[in-house]
């Protein structure tokens, strides 16, 4: 099967979506499928096998690590010469357009997949008055494919609800083989810790952006005496960040990868996720695989993960001390935190990156067959 991916975002940069698509693309491509990327200019051609066909673009104002690559005739060209048995449009907004457009003109079976829960986002960037009408583009975009995929039963039941049609549920997926709890190290603690590493010590992975709310975890930091931050990650609102958690023991780390990565999360008491805007939380099965107990806030595709009290905690994101008292009784528990970090991982082996592709293939091979109806 020849399949053309168009997403808003690709290496080299580093967030949840992109991880996914990483390993989409990787076992794709291992199963003898052939893979177009069509995605913002970022240097590379080739990917594990695919090809990779880059759009430039602008930085996007609100968010520079972000481009916006408006559609050009050229990826018609690179269409007719990759002769795509499917398209699949991820996160359907500007570039993905082009991706709907070339489907509906050339008669390629179409799929869409919603990764990011923008509607929510908007209020965080000072646009929530838009948000009805970003449902609307949405729902008019999603509803061209005659597949949309999610990555949580809540959000597949949210779109639904916004009138979204032909939805259903793309599984989660980790890397069990990288992040492993054996990569816990008294280096790496001292490291996240700034030379701490006796004190308890939380961490934080992930885009460093206003929806994210990570300032939340500040009071959960001042609650527990001796406690360190460990921020991972690069974002836009990295500044403001700064200055908010001036005066407390939080180090800003930066981006992290591979083995540095899984080794961060194994080396951590606990992960704190403040996030009300997840579609899914791909961070919080990374650091369950790594065996770290998470602490997030019961919303959106989170509770897919995180059952309260066996493999971690979660908090009413209304609760003003809900992550504080979550998070304090993690780390008072030594016994049963022990028991969440084996649970933890527990869950995460259940969701190969394998798996979760073999089902997406599926999904492909039932469109291609035109047997969608029949299937579901």
């Amino acid at each position: 099967m020849r399949i053309a991916l168009f997403t808003e975002t690709f290496l080299p940069k580093v967030d949840g979506i992109v991880t996914r698509l990483r390993h989409t693309v990787e076992h794709l491509e291992r199963s003898g499928h052939r893979v177009l990327v069509i995605c913002p200019e970022g240097g590379l051609t080739e990917y594990k096998g695919a090809k990779i066909h880059g759009v430039s673009g602008i930085p996007l104002p609100l968010y520079p690590e972000l481009k916006l690559a408006i559609p050009r005739p050229s990826i018609g060209g690179a269409l007719t010469e990759f002769k795509p048995d499917l398209i699949h449009v991820v996160n359907p907004a500007v570039l993905g357009l082009g991706g709907v457009f070339f489907a509906k003109t050339m008669n390629i079976p179409l799929i869409a997949s919603y990764h990011t829960h923008l509607p929510q986002y908007l209020q965080h960037y000072g646009l929530g008055a838009l948000e009805g009408i970003f449902w609307e583009f949405l729902k008019a975009t999603h509803n061209q494919a005659e597949l949309n995929l999610c990555t949580s039963t809540a959000m597949v039941e949210e779109l639904r609800n916004h009138g979204i049609e032909r939805v259903d549920l793309w599984q989660r997926g980790v890397d069990t083989e990288m992040f492993q709890p054996s990569l816990a190290s008294e280096k790496m603690r001292s490291r996240l810790s700034q030379g701490n590493p006796e004190n308890p010590l939380l961490i934080y992975v992930g885009r460093v952006s206003p929806e994210k709310q990570i300032e939340e975890i500040k009071p959960v930091l001042e609650a527990i005496p001796n406690a360190r931050l460990a921020i991972v990650g690069d974002g836009p609102h990295r500044d403001a960040l700064e200055a908010h958690f001036a005066g407390t023991p939080t180090n800003f780390v930066g981006y992290l990868h591979g083995l540095e990565l899984a080794s961060a999360y194994a080396s951590a008491d606990a992960f704190i996720f403040p996030s009300r805007t997840e579609t899914l939380g791909l961070v919080l099965l990374e650091a369950m695989a790594a065996g770290c107990p998470v602490v997030a806030a019961a919303s959106g595709g989170i509770p897919d993960i995180v059952t309260d009290g066996v493999n971690g905690y979660m908090f009413e994101p209304q609760d003003p001390n809900g992550a504080i008292t979550a998070t304090q009784r993690l780390l008072e528990a030594k016994d049963e935190r022990e028991i969440l970090r084996q649970n933890a991982r527990i869950e995460a082996e259940r969701w190969g990156w394998a798996a979760a592709t073999r089902q997406l293939q599926d999904y492909y091979q039932v469109i291609c067959d035109g047997t969608l109806s029949k299937a579901a």
